[in-house]
């Protein structure tokens, strides 16, 4: 059986899109980048301001730069539209968008191309803000979270966020959990089940942030009612069909959890390094998530491999 990955790739051959990169000075981008191309992956576009490098890519690798005055002025009257709001002048906006990483969001903003993949130098916090500039908030979201899938070999989870939130309210969670589900379900194809995870299993233990996951729990049935989720949930509780058993019998999520909502960021952030580190799993993302359009952040520590994989799942999300 294909994995995801695998499964993705295979989407991504038959429907390439254009995947914009905007740290060409991090040879890893560069090299997927040509791996993206010469897999038929998909169109990869490198963000370049070193003409240099230009020589060097095989004629499959597209590139731009911030200095090509038509795209620039596009780019400019379109973060000046998003952002005048907030006091920025037209002058302004053509400086800023002059930037490799908001470049990329506003190429992706125009449709210039189609999704943006960074972060291997840039900090979640840099991606984020240019995303949020440049792409902007979806439409009906009021949140940027993050989620990363962890494919095992026989089996693929979303955990979120780990990447984002540091601190979510009950709202907050519920849309964190709303998201994910949704992106679950259009990259795996499973039927999503969500644990909203907690040290207590359905009242075991009573305190303030165990209230909050019952609140936000709440929250996800009232706005999504045919979602399948259950909380508060401990790990063992949403995983072990056993343990499942004995701690919430009539859960439809107990024992057989495919996304997990983490209380907040420490917690996601130390359990998806440890699934990664000690389980095994392939750890993709952070994938951000609550963009109009796919603007996907990478780990510092990624891998070509993780990269190209990165920008397959930005096609798929790329999709209507």
């Amino acid at each position: 059986m294909p994995t995801v990955i695998e499964s993705l790739r295979k989407s991504a051959h038959s429907n390439p899109r254009r995947i914009i990169f905007p740290e060409s000075s991090d040879p890893r981008i560069v090299q997927a980048a040509i791996q993206l191309a010469q897999l038929q992956l998909g169109q990869p576009v490198l963000v370049v301001t070193d003409q240099t490098l230009v020589a060097t890519l095989p004629p499959e690798v597209e590139t731009v730069c911030p200095s090509n005055q038509t795209l620039l002025a596009k780019c400019a009257a379109a973060l000046y539209e998003n952002r005048k709001h907030k006091g920025l002048s037209l002058e302004g906006a053509h400086l800023a968008a002059a930037d490799s990483l908001l470049f990329a969001a506003l190429l992706v903003r125009i449709g210039f191309v189609d999704a943006s993949v960074a972060g291997s130098l840039a900090t979640t916090a840099s991606v984020i803000r240019a995303g949020l500039y440049g792409v902007g908030i979806r439409p009906g979201h009021k949140l940027v979270s993050s989620f990363f899938l962890m494919q095992f070999p026989d089996r693929c989870w979303t955990y979120a966020d780990c990447g984002v939130v540091p601190d979510p309210t009950a709202a907050e969670l519920a849309e964190i959990a709303i998201t994910s589900a949704d992106n679950h379900l259009r990259l795996t194809g499973e039927i999503p089940r969500i644990a909203m995870l907690s040290f207590s299993t359905r009242g075991s233990a009573d305190h303030p942030h165990v209230q909050k996951i019952r609140a936000a729990t709440q929250m996800i049935r009232d706005l999504q009612p045919a979602l399948l989720v259950d909380g508060e949930l401990q790990f063992d509780a949403a995983i072990v069909p056993d343990v499942a058993a004995r701690k919430a019998s009539d859960s439809p999520v107990a024992g057989q959890a495919n996304v997990f909502v983490f209380p907040d960021l420490d917690a996601g952030n130390i359990a998806y390094k440890i699934t990664e580190r000690l389980g095994g799993a392939q750890a993709l993302g952070p994938l951000i998530q609550g963009l109009s359009k796919p603007f996907m952040d990478l780990s510092r520590g990624c891998s070509v491999d993780d990269i190209v994989d990165v920008a397959v799942i930005a096609s798929a999300l790329s999709n209507p």
